[in-house]
Parts: structure tokens; sequence; C-alpha cells
């Protein structure tokens, strides 16, 4: 089986690319099932119920989310009720909304977490002994990890942590796609980051005279999406649905 996982979509130009090209991309590449990071496609950053739909609508099975999936007020009720809509599991008990799920597609059950990083974030749950706990209730091989998180030398940590454990660990946050995904311990699939869906020229997604500013001078600024060209940045694994093995991974950029 083939699942697509595509990097962070910022704001409604990458929403919009995105929904123009996945089903296309899906029948392409012959993916089974397609599961996006979402926490940044409203304009402004954050996740609304209204980006949250459009993405479903047009042919992402699973959302996850990170740092921003509180952004917004109006998510609350949807994040609640509805289980594809992930945010990290690491959040403190008490938060709503549901840190992983279980995806049953007939022929096989796969099961998503999403999990966030501490480092240079906000100081939550440990994600180590989260996932753990998590891997102990869930009855799958099949395991796909978001490691939504700012230090690489985190993501490296959890991609060697949980080798051989689950089928594929995908970093985010950072927009930027690395150029080592690989298969560890010849079970897991991984990538540090596997990069965003928004436009190309920009920093970040945001319009670069505005991020250069903010960097030069260290003065308040709007952040505001870059209206140049898009792109789509994503990683497409191959695994064996009985075990859960990672049998190919290939990264992937659409201009």
């Amino acid at each position: 089986m083939k699942l697509l996982f595509l990097g962070d979509i910022v704001g409604q130009i990458g929403s919009e690319f995105v929904g123009a090209k996945l089903r296309t991309m899906k029948n392409y590449y012959g993916a089974d099932i397609i599961i996006a990071n979402g926490e940044n496609s409203a304009n402004g950053n954050g996740i609304t119920p209204s980006s949250a739909k459009y993405l479903f609508n047009h042919g992402v099975d699973i959302i996850t989310t990170g740092n921003h999936c509180y952004r917004r007020k109006e998510i609350y009720e949807m994040m609640e009720s509805e289980e594809f809509l992930l945010r990290p599991a690491n959040f403190p008990d008490g938060n709503i909304g549901h840190g992983f799920c279980i995806y049953d597609m007939g022929k096989c059950r796969i099961a998503v977490i999403n999990l966030m990083g501490t480092v240079y974030l906000e100081a939550i749950d440990n994600p180590f002994s989260t996932i753990d706990k998590l891997l102990d209730e869930i009855d799958t091989p099949n395991i796909f990890v978001d490691f939504h998180a700012e230090a690489t030398s985190e993501k490296k940590a959890m991609g060697q942590y949980l080798a051989g454990k689950v089928t594929a660990v995908f970093g985010t946050h950072t927009h930027v796609q690395t150029a080592d995904e690989t298969i560890l311990s010849g079970h897991t699939g991984y990538i540090t980051d596997a990069g965003m869906c928004g436009p190309e020229l920009s920093v970040l997604g945001v319009k670069s005279e505005i991020a250069i500013e903010k960097q030069r001078f260290h003065s308040p600024v709007r952040f505001v999406e870059s209206d140049n060209p898009p792109f789509i940045n994503g990683v497409l694994v191959e695994f064996t649905q009985n075990n859960g093995k990672c049998v190919a991974i290939e990264r992937l950029i659409i201009r």
C-alpha cells in the first residue's frame, strides 16, 4: 500500500494549490491514503473549520497539526468532534481534541499519531513518554507519526527511537524539505522535514520583504503570506500492510 504525506500547508494559496493537484497526484502515485499537516492552512496562520473542510473535501483523509493547533478559537468545536483532525498527543490532559486516530481502510487499519517536540517550543509533555503509552494501546502494525518539532536533533532522536516500532516518522514544522529520506532499521521510513505546501519564493510562506524586515530590525511586523507561485512538498511511502514495514520512501516536489 502507498501513503502520501504532505508537509505544512500554508495559507489559502497553499490550500488551493493542494486542492487543485491532489486528486491527480493520488492517481499518478497510486496513493491509498493521504495525510497533510494543516496547522497553517488558514490565512494569518492556524487552522479554521473552513480551511480544514476544504482540505477534507479535496482529498485529504487525515489532518495533523502542531504548535498552532489552538491559535484560532473557531476550530475548537471541530477539533473536539472530528476524529481525523488531530492535535499533538503530548498536550497535557484536559485539552480538547485527539492526538491519534485509527483509520479503517477495509483491508487494513492504520494509526496516525501527532506529536510535538519540546526543544525551542512550548514545554508540553515529553513526546517520547507519550508515544510509549500510545504504542501500548494501538493494535495495528501500520503506524505513522507526524513529529512537529523545531530542532533537527530532536527529530533525528525520535526517528532513531521509533526505528522498528512504527511504519514511518515524518518531521514537520520548519517548512524546509530535508534531503535525508531513508528507511531506518530496514523497517521505518523517515525524513527530518517533509517541507511545506505554499509559495515557494518566500520565507517559510511569508512575504520575503516582511521576514527580512523582522530579522534586520527586530521590530514588530504582521506576517502576510506571499502571493508568489506555490509548490507542494511531500513524501510517498510504500508499506507492507501485514507487518507495517516501510519498503520504499520517495521525497516529492511538485511545482
